[in-house]
């Protein structure tokens, strides 16, 4: 059953006609406090990027809502499968943004040392963050992979796998979403339906009504959210985690938001992007519809909205601060996490570099001696 149109929890004026959102009032604002800390870091990012600090990064205005209200969903024992644009499923999980900002500039803390792209981020603490992946739709089929992992293994958990309306153009969706059909696997395919892919329109992509409606090609359920209602999120992929853990398979999800900025620092969405639909999504914005909830609950003022940016904003420039600080990946690095025990031609390979960054005066090179 596929529902067309899509599940809202969040009335305009804040209330929610009595709806449990299944979070304590500190987990509330704990889910506030995580958007909050998406815009600082996006907008740190965008000036260090322009500054020529860093060489690029991924805006996530306006989808802050269906990032975090997916990952409230995931218990940190859950494998999340991230698109790029999903800073806050980590962030709301326990993630510290100076980890996140060891990554952006590629330093020796940088859990990839330096051989991703900035916003490419992986994590195995606190949660399970499977290393974000540049080719779309490429991460499906991984997560469909280690769903089934889990069902042979009889484990009691969940992989979510996010990805834009471009990645269901992908070979991956397909194959993704097949396997996870036939197998029954663990999975839920979050599909954050932003309205374009880099700068193709939705209407370009597909002659189908929407996304949820491909579920039912894969005999899986289908499901439509308000990407912008973050309790909607929550509720519907709750629903689908539920499905998934009883053993009744995967469901597809789409979330219809918008992102209110480019694809990444190197775009201008100002050449695509009609001003009006981006003013008339500026005034869906999902952080003030959730603040508006907040003070219908007595949880938030609006004197309170600079304070705690700001504070967010202090904790991201504190992290830039600090990743900035730190040096590169040491010179061995290019060997590593690629075999046990080094073979004799990679020695022989490794010592050639080693006395070559000597030569030049590389002080990562020590004296020479390559250490592996």
């Amino acid at each position: 059953m596929t529902a067309t149109q899509p599940v809202s929890v969040i009335e305009p004026d804040g209330t929610t006609q009595g709806h449990d959102p299944g979070l304590s009032d500190e987990g509330l604002l704990h889910a506030y406090r995580t958007m909050l800390t998406v815009r600082a870091f996006d907008d740190t990012c965008m000036k260090l990027q322009r500054a020529g600090r860093i060489g690029f990064s991924i805006p996530n205005k306006g989808i802050e809502a269906t990032q975090v209200g997916a990952a409230s969903a995931l218990r940190r024992t859950d494998w999340l499968f991230p698109s790029y644009r999903d800073f806050g499923m980590a962030l709301y999980h326990g993630v510290e943004p100076v980890e996140m900002m060891h990554n952006m500039y590629g330093n020796a803390r940088d859990t990839s040392k330096g051989r991703q792209m900035p916003v490419h981020f992986s994590f195995l603490d606190p949660i399970h963050f499977y290393s974000i992946s540049s080719p779309i739709g490429t991460h499906l089929p991984h997560a469909v992979g280690a769903a089934y992992a889990m069902k042979v293994r009889g484990e009691d958990k969940v992989a979510l796998v996010s990805f834009g309306d471009g990645g269901t153009s992908s070979l991956g969706f397909h194959s993704g979403m097949n396997f996870a059909g036939v197998w029954k696997v663990p999975v839920v395919f979050l599909c954050q339906n932003n309205g374009w892919a880099i700068s193709c329109p939705s209407e370009a992509q597909t002659a189908s009504d929407g996304y949820a409606v491909k579920a039912m090609a894969y005999g899986m359920p289908g499901v439509t959210v308000d990407g912008n209602d973050l309790l909607a999120v929550r509720q519907v992929v709750s629903e689908a985690v539920e499905r998934a853990r009883a053993g009744e398979g995967p469901t597809l999800i789409e979330a219809r938001t918008f992102r209110m900025g480019g694809h990444s620092t190197s775009d201008d969405p100002t050449r695509y992007v009609p001003a009006e639909l981006l003013a008339e999504w500026e005034e869906r914005d999902p952080v003030a519809r959730f603040e508006r909830y907040l003070e219908a609950r007595g949880l938030w003022k609006p004197e309170d909205r600079d304070r705690l940016y700001a504070e967010a904003a202090a904790k991201v420039n504190a992290a830039a601060k600090e990743a900035e600080g730190v040096g590169p990946p040491a010179l061995e690095s290019i060997f590593t996490d690629v075999y046990a025990d080094v073979p004799a031609h990679l020695r022989r390979q490794g010592q050639a570099t080693f006395d070559l960054a000597r030569r030049k005066g590389d002080a990562a090179a020590g004296d020479g001696e390559f250490p592996l």
